[in-house]
Parts: structure tokens; sequence; C-alpha cells
């Protein structure tokens, strides 16, 4: 009889096989990154059916067989219903798994990513906190916790801790004073003193308290747009997920590109 693992688990992706099966992608902090084959999942009245869905977080019993983990019991723990509810906001949900698991590798202990998108994903569906807002802290602090943490405590040409009219370079992770970049100051992107605020907090806030802080206007564009174009850079790649994010909350703006805005 094959050894049963028992493990926490939210469900990155979701792939339908055969006639009643799935196969998903599985984010759990002992394992990382895991693939879980979900017989009869499609299945009407299925047990493990609720737990098979994109998002859902559960308690998995898993056997291993031939290189698979198949999931044998499953009881949720947190389904994200108000989330599930506004397409925008379950759009930008996917976004989250879709950008963890561009990240995260296969049994890898990953405890401290799986807590950042647990509490992000909180945050969309308890908390009621700016969609904009969370987008921006969950790209910041998952690049940093996945190796590419910016330098934003001071100017990184002079030192300044508080740099006069910042910009940030999302290709090289770093603030600058807009006199010490110079001429490369055009392909920048502006910050202001809230924004470069919110980009240190989120860094160096203890999880609990990271979207403990409120940005309007132009500051929060400024915000977001330097997260997002960091993210982009840093990872080399788009993400369907939020192209179309953004096509329903930026409609008739939104081009695709990450200049936008």
């Amino acid at each position: 009889m094959p050894e049963k693992i028992v493990t926490k688990g939210l469900v990155l992706r979701e792939t339908q096989t055969k006639e009643a099966d799935k196969i998903l992608t599985v984010l759990t902090a002992e394992h990382g990154r895991m693939p879980v084959v979900a017989r009869g999942a499609r299945r009407k009245n299925s047990r493990i059916a609720a737990a098979s869905e994109l998002l859902a977080f559960s308690e998995l019993v898993l056997y291993e067989r031939r290189g698979w983990y198949l999931l044998d019991e499953a009881s949720t723990i947190a389904l994200w219903g108000n989330v599930r509810r506004d397409v925008a906001l379950l759009s930008l949900a996917s976004y989250f798994s879709e950008m963890t698991e561009a990240v995260i590798a296969e049994d890898v202990p990953a405890p401290e990513i799986l807590s950042l998108l647990l509490n992000a994903l909180y945050a969309l569906d308890e908390l009621g906190k700016p969609p904009e807002q969370v987008k921006a802290a969950f790209e910041l602090k998952l690049l940093a916790l996945s190796g590419y943490e910016p330098l934003v405590s001071e100017c990184a040409v002079c030192g300044a801790a508080a740099p006069e009219e910042p910009l940030f370079d999302a290709e090289q992770g770093m603030t600058v004073c807009r006199r010490c970049a110079g001429a490369a100051a055009r392909g920048l992107l502006p910050l202001d003193p809230g924004s470069l605020a919110a980009m240190r907090h989120v860094l160096g806030a203890e999880k609990k308290r990271m979207l403990s802080f409120t940005l309007r206007g132009d500051t929060m564009r400024r915000f977001s747009r330097a997260c997002e174009t960091f993210a982009r850079r840093q990872l080399d790649r788009d993400f369907r997920t939020l192209d179309f994010y953004k096509s329903l909350t930026f409609p008739g703006e939104y081009a695709g590109s990450d200049n936008n805005r």
C-alpha cells in the first residue's frame, strides 16, 4: 500500500483530462509545486470536486504512484466565494496563481510564497482592499521572495536615503535620483515619496501588515506601474491572465504593454 501524504495545498492550475479526471498543479508549503491527478473530480457529486477547483485551498491526502501524486481525499479550507463571484477579481486571482507557478519549482519548500498568495487572496475576498494595491504589493513581494528584490532603500548612485525626484529602474531593480540618472532618466519610471515609501513598506513589513497603507491618485498609479513593470522585466514574459484582467478593468485603455497607463 503506497504511503499517504497529508498536506495543505492551493490549486494553481487545473487541466481537464480523460472523461472525468483533472490534472492539478498544487502549491504546498512542504513540497512546493506538485503535479496531482484528481481522478473522477469532474463527476457529479465527486467528493474531491470542490478541492480540485482553481484557487481552492484544502487539506489533501495524496499518495504517489509512478512519479505522480494521486488525490485520495480532500477537505476544503477556503474557496474564496467573493472572488469567484466577481469576474475581475477572479481574473486577478488567476494572475496571482499563474505568476506564482512561473517562479516556483517542484519539490522545493515554499512556505513564504504560499503564505503570501493566501494573504493576497484573503485581502481580495474578505478585507476589501483595493485590487490595484493588492496586485502591486503581491508582484513586488513575490519577486523579492524569488530572489529579485530591488534596491529601494537609497539611491543606487549617490546613496541618498531620500532620493530627489526618485526614479525606478525596472530593468536593473533600483531607485535613483533624477539628477544621478542623467540622460538615462528618460527611460525610467517616475516615483514620488509616497510610492517609494509603499515599495519599501511592502519589502520590509511583516506579512500581516504588508497591505497596511493607503495610496491614492497618481501615487497609487506610480506604485502600481513600477511593481508591474518590474515583474514583467525580471521574469521576461507576459501573463495571459493579467492581460485579461486589465482588459476588464481598463477597457479601451489597455494595449497589452507595460508602457500603457
